[in-house]
């Protein structure tokens, strides 16, 4: 029984110190072969992050804007701002942060994307890095943040280790875990 233990051991070690450099060697490399943002990608959830974006859409007309579950003004946001419907997609898949993720990262493989602008509220920023980095980086796609002056908070600790957690589940299995909250 000992022996059984201590292998099964060393294998899980094994592959959770695979794993830590796994991430990050595919992140290294995307970010070398793409080292300048793709896409715009902006996480639903307030008007501020989406009027952000416009401005950023502006300063980098070329870029596409994926809108993970926008607010209900997005569209109209986007159009008053002149920003060419051409430039768009708007995805209304995600039901939370991780989600956020996960809903679109096969969409981005498929179009080639290796690099993308993350745009949040400041407060939200640690838990999407946190889970961007698991989820994206383990597909070779790098980002870089753009964080929205918002609401002064500050997310736990305990929310963004549920969430990495959560996106570790996916990465092993392809499930997030979302389909198991209650729905009021």
């Amino acid at each position: 029984m000992f022996l059984r233990t201590r292998l099964l051991w060393r294998i899980v070690s094994g592959v959770v110190l695979l794993s830590l450099g796994y991430i990050p060697t595919r992140l290294a490399i995307a970010r070398q072969q793409s080292p300048n943002p793709e896409m715009i990608l902006i996480l639903g959830g307030s008007q501020d992050r989406e009027e952000y974006t416009v401005k950023l859409a502006q300063q980098y007309p070329l870029l596409k804007i994926w809108v993970s579950t926008g607010s209900p003004n997005a569209v109209r946001i986007f159009q008053s701002a002149g920003i060419s419907t051409s430039r768009l997609y708007f995805d209304q898949r995600a039901t939370d942060t991780v989600t956020n993720f996960t809903t679109v990262v096969s969409d981005l493989k498929r179009r080639g994307v290796q690099h993308v602008y993350i745009v949040t509220s400041d407060y939200h920023m640690p838990r999407a890095e946190a889970i961007a980095t698991v989820v994206l980086g383990s597909q070779g796609i790098t980002f870089t943040a753009i964080k929205v002056s918002g609401e002064h908070r500050q997310e736990s600790k305990l929310r963004v280790l549920r969430d990495v957690g959560r996106s570790a589940v996916w990465l092993m299995t392809g499930r997030t875990g979302a389909s198991l909250r209650s729905r009021s």
